[in-house]
């Protein structure tokens, strides 16, 4: 099986100086519940105790088109002209995201690694790591070759680095494309393990009839990639996407690089899954944003020994859940940091 080196861990002597003031704080033990081990996380990953509030939040929309979504395969609400539009929304600045983003004071970038559609109005950087139009329908081929699924890969590891070179102390992952709950799902079924019922969800909000077709797809899409979803690499090929791919090569590079990442749904879970099994040990940089409303998000969330910080029935995508997060990330720093310590108070 591929895989690729560990990289370092967060700081553990950090993390036990950041456990201790927090136990030091003036406060009950506990009181605080989930901020503290928020705390901790941020410290470690940060190097410092107490460590600032993140300040250079950078959030990166991967957008694709997929397969699945011809032939009136059902398994979306919508059709697939939807993602170039939500694009051009993206650009605009007037996504769900891009709102959450303002709000928080956190960058947007949007990029097509595989939008079907040329998308020549938008401006050209938008499209520098384009692999190709949509993917393969998983359920019939692959979604990638091998020469585009590595392509792929390096181009979210270029896209990592440069946001980290833009001086990001926190990364997010966000997502754009109609079908992508159904690789997404299917990766995180594979990865784990699953069958197709445990992991299929409504995505965009399909009917009963729809979520029987979708469930039926990735069970053929499971059955015809068969053993060959042992190794990481060949499972994106088969059953992923350009866009899903780039997010695996994003995920590790930020790990390699020591830069933490807030996951978002789905789309960002299945990425985390694979990421996890190329490069094992990524998935201590990485704090889980939200619960989704799509049941393979939680699945792979406990899977990767990750707890979700909201649970506000969110299935919008776009890295919107994770953007919703980031006050509490800096809520957390900032308690660890300013909060009194009960000795100080004697």
């Amino acid at each position: 099986m591929t895989q690729q080196p560990r990289p370092a861990p967060p700081s553990a002597a950090i993390a036990r100086r950041a456990r201790e003031r927090v136990a030091a704080l003036a406060k009950p033990t506990g009181a605080l519940g989930r901020l503290e081990d928020l705390a901790v996380w941020w410290a470690a990953c940060s190097g410092a105790c107490p460590a600032a509030p993140p300040a250079n939040v950078r959030a990166v929309v991967l957008a694709g088109d997929h397969g699945v979504t011809a032939g009136g395969s059902g398994v979306s609400a919508y059709p697939r002209e939807v993602t170039a539009a939500m694009v051009g929304a993206f650009v605009a600045g007037v996504a769900g995201v891009s709102v959450l983003a303002r709000q928080h004071d956190v960058s947007v970038r949007v990029l097509d690694l595989a939008v079907d559609a040329d998308l020549t109005e938008l401006p050209i950087e938008v499209g520098a790591y384009k692999i190709r139009r949509s993917s393969g329908a998983i359920d019939r081929e692959d979604a990638l070759t091998p020469a585009e699924t590595e392509r792929a890969l390096a181009a979210g590891a270029a896209i990592a680095t440069e946001e980290i070179a833009a001086g990001a102390d926190l990364l997010i992952v966000g997502d754009m494309g109609i079908g992508n709950t159904t690789p997404a799902a299917s990766l995180i079924a594979a990865t784990f393990g699953l069958p197709a019922a445990e992991v299929t969800g409504r995505g965009t909000g399909i009917d009963d009839e729809a979520l029987i077709a979708k469930t039926a797809l990735i069970q053929r899409a499971l059955g015809r990639a068969g053993a060959r979803v042992a190794d990481p690499i060949t499972r994106l090929a088969a059953l992923g996407s350009a866009d899903i791919a780039a997010g695996v090569g994003f995920l590790v590079a930020a790990a390699r690089a020591g830069v933490p990442v807030l996951l978002d749904g789905v789309v960002s879970l299945a990425e985390a899954a694979v990421a996890e099994d190329l490069a094992p040990g990524c998935v201590v940089w990485w704090a889980a944003g939200h619960r989704s409303f799509d049941p393979a998000q939680p699945l792979a969330t406990e899977k990767l020994g990750l707890v979700p910080l909201l649970d506000l029935g969110l299935r919008l995508g776009e890295g919107s859940g994770a953007v919703a997060a980031v006050p509490l990330v800096r809520s957390a720093a900032s308690l660890l940091a300013d909060m009194a310590l009960l000795v100080d108070l004697a």
